[in-house]
């Protein structure tokens, strides 16, 4: 930690439109992009609450064509397939309904109709993308921060790679977050999306030196989760837990959380997206039972003031003295924190029961993200021990 404030250039430039029956004012931004509309979502749930039939009917004056059934862990071959609906039709925009999986998937159908070749070139060097789709956003799970920022995460099954893209193009042009969509989500989601926001804040906060503004912000929304994530897991129609965390999701992601203090490496993302492009585990859990275990292999003197502070300032508990003492109960108190809502704590509790892909997963997680930078270098040997503590 230090006082600096690194040099940053920060540009969100998302419109959102937040609260109950937001979506009303989705027609007129839409209408400013053309006609036609990609309507691409998930597998069927927006059907099943009556989101669709809303959207439908607020597209009424519009020509909509439809993706549906894309994946949890979205798969480049719906990306590939949106792309083709996108050039065939000469469509002018996208509209993603659900999670940050669709969302993900539609932002890299977006770029696909400018690129001759197979998107999945998109996905491995972002240089490639030179234009792409207005893309619209109705967000219906409290999670990814997809709504609010340029990234995407793509699996391609035929090669296990779960490959993450950064392009300022990719930024929603418009998102509406309405609470009340996320009314019936299920424990299991909701506990998972509550660990995904969280780590996205971790991987900016564990890192060597942060600005205290920032810091604050990280701690402010880790704390709105602590306190909404439980009281939104007992009783999913508590629209107070449902509107914190959907805010603190898009928060957490934007990059707001970051300006001003140094760029970790993503660790827990790059050893999770090995653990998803292999097993396709739900993202959130695999983050959530793979944290305390990275925190406990990287706990050191230069992490441990970091680890004793969070304990402090984040689960209010005592600074003690020894501060490896503060640290060790903060990660004991994530950890419970995780248990109460019903997250898993090992790899087994995910249904992985073999370790003979933990080298190759540990030596793609350092080829993709830079973990000889993070703020406790790793290599593919020691991602290899996190790995086997975590089992």
């Amino acid at each position: 930690m230090h006082d600096n404030v690194v040099n940053f250039t920060y540009n969100t430039p998302t419109k959102v439109l937040f609260g109950k029956d937001a979506i009303a004012g989705l027609p007129a931004e839409m209408a400013k992009c053309g006609k036609r509309v990609l309507l691409v979502y998930g597998g069927g749930s927006i059907k099943k609450t009556g989101l669709y039939d809303r959207v439908m009917e607020l597209l009424k004056d519009f020509e909509v064509y439809e993706l549906s059934g894309v994946e949890p862990n979205p798969r480049i071959t719906s990306v590939r397939a949106g792309g083709q609906i996108c050039r065939e039709k000469n469509v002018d925009m996208v509209l993603a309904v659900g999670g940050g999986s669709v969302l993900d998937c539609s932002k890299i159908i977006c770029d696909a109709p400018f690129y001759d070749g197979d998107p999945w070139d998109l996905v491995i060097d972002s240089s490639r993308i030179t234009k792409a789709l207005p893309l619209f956003t109705v967000l219906t799970l409290a999670a990814t921060g997809s709504e609010y920022d340029s990234a995407a995460v793509i699996t391609n099954l035929e090669t296990n790679e779960k490959i993450g893209v950064l392009h300022p193009l990719n930024f929603p042009r418009v998102s509406v977050l309405d609470p009340t969509y996320t009314l019936t989500v299920s424990k299991k989601q909701t506990a998972a999306g509550s660990a995904d926001i969280m780590s996205h804040i971790f991987e900016q906060y564990f890192v060597d030196g942060s600005c205290m503004v920032t810091e604050g912000l990280c701690e402010s929304v880790l704390r709105s989760v602590i306190k909404f994530a439980p009281l939104a897991y007992a009783d999913g129609n508590n629209y107070t837990a449902r509107a914190n965390l959907m805010w603190a999701s898009s928060l957490a992601c934007n990059g707001i959380c970051q300006v001003g203090s140094d760029v970790g490496a993503w660790v827990c993302h790059a050893i999770e997206h090995e653990l998803s492009a292999y097993y396709d585990i739900t993202h959130g859990e695999g983050l959530a039972l793979l944290t305390p275990v990275i925190m406990r292999y990287t706990l050191n003197d230069k992490t441990v003031k970091r680890y004793a502070y969070f304990a402090h300032r984040v689960f209010d508990l005592p600074l003690q003295d020894d501060l490896y003492a503060t640290a060790k109960a903060g990660i004991e108190a994530l950890e419970q924190f995780f248990a109460s809502i019903g997250l898993p704590k090992t790899l087994r509790d995910v249904g992985i029961t073999q370790k003979d892909k933990f080298k190759v997963m540990a030596e793609h997680s350092c080829k993709c993200f830079p973990l000889h930078l993070a703020f406790v270098p790793l290599t593919p040997e020691q991602v290899c021990e996190i790995l086997e503590q975590a089992y």
